[in-house]
């Protein structure tokens, strides 16, 4: 347990994430900033009052500036506008940059030791744009991104097989969109490669429904977008930080010359422990990973270039 977690934005994700990361006791204290006056407040008291019932003593408070923050040691940011029906993650950027860019401004100046895991989308951009803005090294902001395109590719995976999602490994690299790469290669299920299980036409459907997960719920909601399991995933991250359990999850992470790639955030394998990103792994791609990978590599750059961070 550590002393503090703030998670800025108070809607479906990062309400969702301050009780995932209270009810597993991942710190003391768990701030919710949000600009809405009242809905952070409101959110993060509900929260605390369900503490006698799941049992937990991280106390929520609820906040619209970032005093009751300062001295976090992991901060989640969620902040932003959600995807809507027909919107490519892409028509988020500028608005997301935005508001991104004035969170960061908080953080560096409230949590300037903080580690800052990402979750607003365009992920890999918005990532790039809060070290930029921070100036954190890139131990210090990371995204989520690989974590929640995997849990949603062994869930089709598992449904597929019909076996326990927990039998399922996987990993998928990449930008979280469009491009990202789901690595067949390395899929395996209780050490049993899928392709062993699983016929290519299969597979190739799965890879493209993990591709639009986003979009798909998307669909459904209407005037919304997926949380639950985007929650789950940044926790499941926040929670390797803070009891340094050095696992191997893929996030975005900043390259500087990994995969033959630099100066992008993208989806890879990394460890993570008390000191945020502690490395990144180098596994070996096949040709068509590699190219994939690269592809995913040059869409986020186009992306990054349509953002400006002048003040």
């Amino acid at each position: 347990m550590i002393e503090k977690i703030t998670v800025v934005g108070a809607g479906n994700v990062g309400a969702t994430a301050a009780q995932r990361i209270a009810e597993k006791a991942l710190a003391r204290t768990v701030v919710l900033v949000d600009v809405i006056e009242g809905v952070p407040q409101g959110k993060a008291l509900d929260q605390w009052e369900s503490a006698p019932i799941e049992g937990f003593d991280t106390h929520v408070v609820g906040a619209n500036d970032y005093i009751p923050a300062a001295g976090s040691e992991i901060v989640v940011v969620t902040a932003g506008i959600a995807r809507k029906p027909g919107m490519s993650r892409d028509d988020l950027v500028r608005t997301n940059a935005d508001i991104v860019k004035q969170v960061s401004q908080q953080i560096k100046q409230h949590c300037p030791k903080a580690i800052v895991l990402v979750v607003s989308n365009p992920l890999d951009v918005m990532c790039w744009v809060t070290k930029q803005v921070t100036g954190f090294p890139r131990e210090r902001v990371i995204g989520m991104a690989g974590v929640l395109d995997t849990a949603r590719y062994r869930a089709f995976l598992a449904e597929a097989l019909d076996v326990s999602v927990e039998d399922i490994q996987a990993m998928v690299l990449g930008g979280h969109g469009d491009t990202m790469v789901p690595l067949i290669s390395y899929t395996t299920v209780s050490g049993i490669p899928v392709t062993q299980l699983l016929d290519k036409p299969a597979l190739d459907k799965i890879v493209e429904r993990t591709r639009n997960g986003g979009a798909e719920i998307v669909t459904f909601l209407k005037t919304g977008s997926a949380y639950y399991a985007p929650s789950a995933a940044v926790t499941e991250m926040a929670e390797a930080i803070v009891r340094d359990k050095k696992r191997i999850l893929p996030c975005a992470a900043w390259v500087q010359g990994e995969y033959g790639i630099s100066g992008v955030y993208l989806g890879v394998p990394c460890k993570l422990g008390r000191g945020g990103l502690e490395r990144i792994l180098e596994v070996k791609l096949s040709g068509d990973e590699q190219a994939a990978l690269n592809k995913s590599a040059a869409a986020v750059q186009e992306t990054m270039a349509a953002v400006s961070l002048k003040p």
